[in-house]
């Protein structure tokens, strides 16, 4: 048996279907698209929330709160995901962050919180850290620096 000699079941693999080949073929004519309107012309096609020229249900609603658009966001790193992914001695930055897969994208900005115990010494070098945390990695024979 070779590579060549073999074949998908049968009625695995289907033409696709050809519209518009004149009316015996079962799609003929107006090629499954009904009669007239927008989409049946070619290039037909309605933007997404669209209604039909109604206001839109995304323009109907009433907007609530305050959305800033300058929020700087977050990715929260606790004390207990550190003790789980380094050693002691440790350098933590945001490059052995993203490495050790604690945090995802190269472009998110990290704090380090306090949530967790950690009981031997690693060296911090983020811009962000919680005064609490900063107590518990001192106590544990830790240093930190400010990196901005």
């Amino acid at each position: 048996m070779d590579l060549g000699s073999i074949k998908a079941p049968v009625g695995a693999r289907k033409n696709r279907k050809r519209v518009g080949r004149g009316d015996a073929s079962g799609q003929g004519g107006t090629a499954g698209k009904g009669d007239k309107g927008q989409k049946a012309r070619s290039g037909g096609k309605v933007r997404a929330g669209f209604e039909g020229g109604q206001m839109p249900l995304s323009r109907r609603i009433p907007k609530r709160g305050f959305r800033n658009p300058f929020r700087e966001k977050f990715v929260a790193v606790n004390l207990a995901d550190l003790c789980r992914k380094f050693s002691k001695g440790a350098v933590v930055d945001q490059a052995s962050l993203l490495k050790s897969g604690i945090v995802k994208k190269k472009t998110d900005n990290i704090k380090i919180l306090a949530k967790g115990e950690i009981d031997f010494p690693v060296t911090i070098k983020i811009a962000k850290i919680s005064q609490a945390a900063k107590v518990k990695i001192t106590a544990a024979g830790g240093s930190i620096e400010e990196v901005m």
